[in-house]
């Protein structure tokens, strides 16, 4: 095993104790996991593990050249062996549906989030019809086998202690974890695929596109408005931090953030009654499952929450859920640069 290798499994195993099953955006979509107490510890780890966790995932991939086959990938889990480009894809999160379905790849296979048994909207007119392999967290290992996969993409965070079994299925390559991490992510799932080309210029039309609102913004005069990403979810009310999926195209677009919300971690959580530290020019809200299930009417039924600038002037928007903080790739990344610029630019 390399030096690099070595240091990756090191900082893979710390993410799997330190951040087990934490919220989308960053971990787990909110179903399953190993509890409140657990989550807040994973919240609170905060920023160390998070920047060790991008720079070794920014390092893992392939020196084979396009078209070059056998390749071999490195990855959270060591190192894979692809013999030929691959043509069976089973994919274990939403992250990667997005990612082989951005780069022209129907997988055969896919994991929903728990509660949801479906193609994510804004994924369904090009991801075909990948069977069922289970959710992300209660993988079916018999059905990913009938499928007779040449590669199956995931994740360490999700399904570390099922990558020996899938290994013996098919050829496969994991990132360290879903989220803030997306676009090493994407070129990952890019060098298994031999499309990093593509991957590449996906991604720089992105980041593109995210400076131009920032500028359109400028254009309008006056400072940039403040945003609140704030999602409730069936345990918790989080406003998502710069360490996340959403807090990374904020800081792509450079809209800035309030300051409680300017820390280096997936997101800080709060209670009904603290609702008012969500205040911001504008509040974007996320609501993951049946809002019922949620403490949403409780925390909005707060006057302190009705005396908030942005509720005040009607700066309060709902934004899906699936795209905002379960997409997790460049369709939803792209996706919400249109909700921002439909909110904010006009």
């Amino acid at each position: 095993m390399s030096l690099r290798r070595r240091g990756t499994a090191a900082v893979t195993l710390a993410l799997a104790t330190a951040l087990s099953l934490t919220a989308c955006g960053g971990g787990n979509s909110g179903g399953g996991g190993n509890g409140k107490a657990d989550q807040k510890k994973a919240v609170a780890q905060g920023g160390e593990d998070f920047a060790k966790a991008a720079e070794d995932t920014a390092r893992m991939g392939t020196d084979a050249k396009a078209g070059q086959f056998p390749r071999t990938v490195e990855h959270a889990m060591g190192e894979t062996e692809i013999e030929a480009r691959p043509k069976r894809v089973v994919v274990l999160d939403v992250g990667e549906l997005d990612n082989v379905v951005s780069l022209g790849v129907k997988p055969v296979g896919y994991s929903p989030t728990e509660g949801d048994d479906g193609i994510p909207e804004y994924l369904k007119k090009d991801a075909g019809s990948p069977q069922s392999v289970g959710t992300i967290n209660n993988l079916n290992l018999e059905a990913i086998h009938h499928l007779k996969p040449d590669l199956i993409l995931g994740s360490q965070l999700r399904a570390a202690d099922k990558y020996d079994e899938l290994s013996k299925i098919a050829p496969t390559v994991f990132s360290i974890r879903p989220g803030f991490t997306w676009k090493e992510n994407y070129l990952l799932n890019a060098a298994a695929l031999d499309r990093t080309e593509q991957a590449k210029r996906n991604l720089a039309s992105y980041e593109a596109r995210a400076r131009k609102l920032g500028h359109d913004l400028d254009a309008k005069g006056g400072k940039r408005p403040t945003i609140t990403m704030l999602r409730y979810m069936p345990d918790m009310i989080r406003l998502y931090a710069k360490a996340s999926f959403i807090g990374t195209i904020l800081e792509d677009t450079g809209l800035p953030r309030p300051r409680n919300q300017q820390i280096n971690d997936l997101a800080a959580e709060i209670s009904p009654e603290r609702i008012d530290e969500a205040d911001a020019d504008w509040i974007f809200t996320g609501v993951y499952g049946d809002p019922g299930d949620t403490q949403r009417a409780k925390a909005e039924d707060n006057p302190l929450w009705k005396k908030l600038g942005a509720v005040k002037a009607g700066r309060a928007k709902d934004v899906p859920d699936e795209t905002w903080y379960l997409g997790l790739g460049v369709t939803a990344a792209n996706s919400v640069l249109d909700d921002l610029r439909g909110h904010l630019v006009k």
